[in-house]
């Protein structure tokens, strides 16, 4: 019998090439579908809510896979655990109905941006935060976040050479708060996201809070629906998946 799993996977992205499969070349995907077919002794493809670029960390990634094997959610966490590389972390695993989807079941997602203000850069932190030597105004950052919230056309946050049409996205909540002395969190959430849409929003927030934009210049930007008014994308290693949520 042939039964489906959600799995709930943390990795650091230091390491890999981004999340899906490329050829030659280290990703999470190949990680994890290199371990469930020597368990499996059958080829297993894993599907995944969606895919992170290179240097991005994921806190809650998901993904689904078909197996004949039959465990518990211990069980199984237990047995990948054993035999994945220390850089990725299998944190549950539960059976679901055979319907169930990783990527279109999804309704909604949080992101976390992580940025540590230091005027001397730090070997230790350079991997999972990005570190700016500038002064941030986090008020300024969030009075100009909020007028992202919302259903709107973000065209003006996407990669340009995205092949998705439209680009309308709705974004449920912004929060910038400073959680650590001199590290500031930008955390994210909505129903789904464009390509680097959220790097390229962080990005624009950083211009805002160093004073090099204004925070009205956010919805000049958001309206004028063009790449090129915006802000620079965000280096991926201060960005994580954190929560993928679903319906009950």
């Amino acid at each position: 019998m042939v039964n489906r799993y959600k799995c709930v996977v943390g990795y650091d992205g230091a390491g890999f090439s981004g999340y899906q499969v490329q050829p030659n070349k280290r990703t999470v995907q190949l990680e994890i579908e290199r371990v469930l077919t020597t368990m499996n002794k059958s080829t297993v493809k894993i599907v995944s809510s969606g895919r992170t670029d290179a240097g991005v960390h994921a806190v809650g990634q998901v993904f689904h896979f078909d197996s004949t094997l039959e465990m518990d959610g211990h069980q199984w966490c237990r047995a990948l655990n054993a035999m994945l590389p220390e850089d990725i972390v299998v944190k549950s695993t539960e059976r679901v109905s055979p319907n169930f989807h990783a990527r279109y079941d999804a309704c909604q997602k949080e992101y976390r941006y992580k940025v540590q203000q230091t005027t001397m850069r730090d070997p230790f932190t350079r991997n999972v935060v990005t570190q700016v030597s500038q002064s941030l105004d986090t008020k300024k950052m969030q009075e100009a976040a909020r007028y992202l919230v919302g259903e709107h056309d973000f065209s003006s946050f996407c990669a340009a050479n995205t092949s998705v049409v439209d680009k309308v996205r709705t974004i449920i909540s912004i929060e910038v708060q400073e959680v650590y002395q001199n590290q500031i969190e930008f955390r994210v959430v909505g129903s789904g996201f464009l390509y680097n849409m959220v790097r390229i929003i962080v990005g624009t927030l950083l211009e805002i809070g160093t004073g090099k934009r204004t925070v009205e210049d956010m919805n000049r930007i958001l309206e004028a629906r063009d790449r090129t008014k915006s802000g620079k994308t965000a280096p991926p290693q201060g960005l994580y998946l954190w929560e993928v949520r679903y319906d009950e």
